[in-house]
C-alpha cells in the first residue's frame, strides 16, 4: 500500500464510522466576537489527538494554538536527543482504535511489513513525520507561531485568551472550554538546582530542554547531571557531535533497572488508574518517582560504547565553582573540571509556575489539600500538583473559583497523579483522549441542556406517516 492509498483508506474508515456530521453544540452569540467550543493549548501529539477526539464527538468549531513553527511541534525535532522512542512499537496511541490511522499503517505503507518487524523501536524523526501526517490526512486546525500568554474568565463559561503571533501581534480569542495540552513542561517549569543557577553564569550550563551547541563542545569535556534516560540520551548526542568526553553523574549507587511503565502496560495500572482511592494514588505514584524511568538498553549501549563516556556513580553534586577556565564540580567521588553542564534534573510540578494561569491559580485545589501522606512516602513534588477531575478537569478549593475553573482542562504532565500516565506517556494516550473528550462534551453538553430539553419536549416532527383511513374503513 502507498501513502497515497492510506490516505484514501483513512477516509473511508471514517466515512464507515459516520465521521463528521451535524455538529453537536449551539454556537455561542457574544458581541466580542467570534466565540469557539474548544481552544487547545498545544498541537503536539497530546493536542492533535484531542482535536480528533473532539471531532469525532461531532464538536468542530474548535482551534489548536502552538507556539512553534509548523511541522516542530512538541520536543521531537527541537530538544529531543534520542535516537529512539521508548515505547514498545506496538503500542497503540493517537489512533484511538482506527487502524489505519496507526503509526504502524502509516510506516507500513511507505517501507513495507517486513521493515516493520525488523525496527525494534520508532526512530524520533520518523515519529515527528506521522505527526505531520496525521495532521494533515484529518485536516486538523491547527494555528502555529501562536503564544499564549494569560487565560482570563470574562464570565461563566467563557474565557478570553491572551495571545501573541507572527504577524498577528497581541490579541485575544474567545472560547468556551480550554484544554492545556501542554506536554512535559506545561504544569510547571524544568528544574535546575538552584545550587547551580546561583553560582554558574548561563553561559557555562543547560538544562537538556534547551538548545545546545555541540558544535561549539566539539573537543570539550561535559558534565551530564541525571541519571534518567534523557541523560544517557545527551551524553550519546554529545560524543556524537564530536565531545571529547562526556561524564554522566548518578546520585545513586547503582543505576535504576526498573521501568514501571512496562508492569502497568498488562496490569490495569494505566487505564484503570482514577478508580483507585487517594491513598493508593498516591502510594502508586511515590513509587513511580522512586524508580524513574531508565535508559532503554540501546541508548546506554550506544553511550557507553564510546571511549568519552563515563559513569559515575554514587555520585551527587555538592559544589559547582567557575574557575574562569571551566567548571569544577565536587562530588563525594572528588573533583572534576568540566567546559560545560548539561542539567537533566527532571521538571517541577505547580499551577503557580504558569504565568498563563495567574488570573486563576490561587483557586486551583493541590494534591496537598485533599490528602496528607504518610511521613515515609510524603513528597513535596507530589503535593503540589493539582487534583484534577478523572477527565482532567481542574477543581477549585473554594466556591469563588468554581466558576473561575469550570471550563479549563491540564491534559498535561500536571495530571500525572490524579489520572496516572494518562497525559503523559504514549502508552496512556489511548485510553486518556476518551476520558478528557467525554468530560469536555459532557460539559457543552449541559451547557446546553435547557435548549436540547426545551426542543426534545416540543419536538413534533411526524415519522410515521402512514394514511389510516383505508384501516378505518377496512373496520
Amino acid at each position: 500500500m502507498s501513502l497515497e492509498a492510506l490516505n484514501q483508506q483513512v477516509k473511508k474508515d471514517l466515512a464507515y464510522l459516520s465521521f463528521g456530521g451535524t455538529d453537536m453544540v449551539r454556537p455561542l452569540p457574544h458581541p466580542a466576537g467570534h466565540v469557539y467550543d474548544v481552544i487547545i493549548i498545544g498541537g503536539g501529539q497530546s493536542g492533535l489527538a484531542a482535536a480528533f477526539g473532539l471531532r469525532r464527538e461531532r464538536i468542530t468549531n474548535i482551534l489548536v494554538l502552538d507556539e512553534n513553527p509548523e511541522g516542530f511541534e512538541g520536543p521531537w525535532e527541537t530538544y529531543a536527543r534520542m535516537v529512539t522512542l521508548r515505547t514498545p512499537k506496538q503500542i497503540t496511541s493517537i489512533d484511538l482504535g482506527i487502524p489505519s490511522l496507526t503509526f504502524r499503517s502509516w510506516w507500513e505503507a511507505q517501507f513495507g511489513a517486513k521493515s516493520w518487524e525488523a525496527i525494534e523501536r520508532i526512530p524520533r524523526g520518523d515519529w515527528m513525520n506521522y505527526l505531520r501526517w496525521y495532521r494533515k490526512v484529518l485536516g486538523l486546525p491547527v494555528q502555529n507561531r501562536v503564544m499564549l500568554n494569560l487565560i482570563e474568565p470574562i464570565e461563566k463559561d467563557l474565557y478570553r485568551l491572551h495571545v501573541a503571533g507572527q504577524g498577528m501581534g497581541e490579541n485575544t480569542l474567545l472560547t468556551r472550554k480550554v484544554i492545556l495540552a501542554t506536554g512535559i513542561q506545561g504544569g510547571g517549569e524544568w528544574h535546575v538546582p538552584a545550587m547551580i543557577a546561583e553560582q554558574l553564569p548561563p553561559h557555562l550550563y543547560a538544562h537538556t530542554s534547551k538548545p545546545i551547541d555541540f558544535q561549539a563542545l566539539k573537543g570539550k569535556k561535559v558534565a551530564i547531571l541525571g541519571g534518567g534516560a534523557s541523560a544517557f540520551d545527551n551524553a550519546h548526542f554529545a560524543l556524537t557531535n564530536g565531545v571529547a568526553e562526556a561524564h554522566v553523574f548518578v546520585r545513586r549507587k547503582e543505576m535504576q533497572r526498573i521501568n514501571p511503565i512496562r508492569q502497568m502496560e498488562g496490569s490495569g495500572l494505566i487505564e484503570r488508574f482514577q478508580v483507585l482511592s487517594d491513598e493508593n494514588k498516591y502510594k502508586v505514584m511515590s513509587h513511580f518517582f522512586k524508580h524513574s524511568q531508565p535508559p532503554t538498553n540501546d541508548t546506554f549501549g550506544r553511550a557507553s560504547s564510546w571511549p568519552g563516556f563515563k559513569l559515575h556513580l554514587a555520585s551527587p553534586w555538592l559544589d559547582v565553582e567557575d574557575t574562569g577556565k571551566g567548571t569544577v564540580v565536587t562530588t563525594p567521588q572528588g573533583a572534576f573540571r568540566f567546559d560545560f553542564l548539561i542539567i537533566s534534573t527532571g521538571l517541577v510540578t505547580d499551577p503557580a509556575l504558569r504565568p498563563e494561569l495567574r488570573l486563576v491559580e490561587k483557586h486551583i485545589i493541590r494534591w496537598s489539600d485533599r490528602y496528607k501522606a504518610p511521613d515515609e512516602i510524603a513528597n513535596p513534588t507530589i503535593d503540589s500538583h493539582p487534583y484534577l477531575s478523572p477527565g482532567f478537569a481542574f477543581q477549585s478549593r473554594d466556591e469563588e473559583g468554581k466558576k473561575l475553573l469550570y471550563g479549563l482542562f491540564a491534559f498535561n504532565y500536571s495530571a500525572l497523579i490524579s489520572c496516572g500516565i494518562l497525559a503523559s506517556a504514549l502508552s496512556g494516550m489511548r485510553f486518556g483522549i476518551p476520558k478528557l473528550v467525554s468530560e469536555v462534551a459532557n460539559q457543552l453538553f449541559l451547557d446546553n441542556q435547557k435548549e436540547i430539553l426545551d426542543e426534545y419536549f416540543n419536538y413534533q416532527e411526524h415519522e410515521f406517516i402512514a394514511d389510516l383511513t383505508t384501516t378505518e374503513e377496512l373496520a
